[in-house]
């Protein structure tokens, strides 16, 4: 990136301290969005060789960079990791003293330096090329070093730093960043990584829990309340009680779902006979049911929207199991 942002307001009693403050703010988003338009513009075939490298490898990417882009090169690394490309960060200066070892034949190794030139990374840069290890790398020359040993160079776009001074990396480093991000959703995208998957890989999170599936929560076996179309409601209502989710499912001998019945209704038909009808008499036919591929956030929707406190989960009509929204809750989905 180019060091010729000079921009500066003029010094003046009209203009507070605040205002200063947010306009150089506003100066650092504008700069940095036109860097990060221009890398946009600049993406070519180069970047498809980028994806072709790092996609097929059956070991790990190995990010590495010295300084701010060292920085931005663990964040690379633990994106990738997240969506399904297998990556960890290998210190460039840590490298010649041994975690070489950390680099396998097996591995792809993504170098990144602003000049191309940083002295910590030859020892990595010489690794690869020794052991035919695929390199690629990001930087701003394309006559540096890191370019001409790389088997692909992704070219960071001239442009300013953010920094009036032009010193600090700012808009080379969020560029970089950015590409980074657009390296691991390309690879994610041509792998096919799921939600499913994603979900494996962060178990403990926010974002784990809320891809939970109805089925990961639900209930299932004899803790289902359920009974026969034919049962009477006196025993119907011991089920109710006994099982606590304010509901029953009717089934037929297949197990298929034939109806629900709930605490409205009951209320709608209070009469004196009701204890000697039979299930299929109260019961509403065709409930809200969720199938088993549903998130638990999808399924907490449903509930919400059909002012619902448990829903049946069915597969081809058979009953699954059922989520009450406390479970829903429980786990951390809201």
């Amino acid at each position: 990136m180019r060091a010729t942002n000079k921009k500066k307001l003029p010094k003046s009693s009209s203009i507070s301290q605040a205002e200063r403050d947010i306009e150089a703010a506003r100066r650092v988003f504008e700069i940095e969005a036109r860097g990060l338009a221009a890398a946009a513009r600049g993406l070519d075939k180069r970047f498809v060789k980028a994806i072709d490298a790092l996609v097929d490898i059956p070991g790990r990417v190995v990010v590495s960079g010295m300084g701010k882009s060292g920085h931005v090169a663990h964040k690379i690394a633990a994106t990738l990791a997240s969506t399904g490309t297998p990556a960890l960060f290998v210190h460039p200066g840590e490298a010649s003293h041994g975690d070489l070892g950390m680099i396998t034949r097996a591995d792809a190794v993504l170098a990144i330096s602003n000049s191309g030139d940083t002295t910590e990374l030859a020892d990595v840069i010489a690794h690869s090329r020794r052991f035919a290890i695929p390199l690629v790398a990001i930087t701003a020359n394309q006559d540096s070093a890191l370019a001409e040993a790389a088997d692909v160079v992704l070219i960071l776009p001239d442009g300013d730093e953010a920094c009036p001074m032009g010193l600090a990396p700012t808009t080379s480093t969020t560029v970089t960043l950015a590409l980074g991000d657009a390296l691991a959703i390309a690879l994610l995208e041509r792998r096919g990584f799921t939600a499913d998957e994603f979900q494996l890989l962060h178990p403990g999170g926010h974002l784990g829990h809320k891809l939970l599936k109805v089925t990961d929560i639900m209930h299932v076996g004899d803790a289902m309340p359920v009974v026969a179309p034919d049962d009477i409601m006196a025993d119907v209502l011991i089920t109710i009680t006994a099982k606590q989710f304010g509901c029953a499912g009717v089934t037929d001998a297949e197990g298929r779902l034939l109806g629900i019945i709930t605490d409205g209704d009951l209320r709608r038909h209070m009469a004196p006979n009701l204890l000697g009808l039979t299930a299929s008499d109260i019961m509403t036919k065709d409930p809200v049911t969720a199938p088993p591929q549903s998130l638990g956030a999808e399924a907490l929707a449903l509930m919400d929207k059909n002012a619902i406190t448990s829903i049946f989960v069915l597969e081809n009509s058979k009953l699954l199991g059922i989520v009450h929204i406390h479970d829903i809750l429980r786990v951390g989905i809201a």
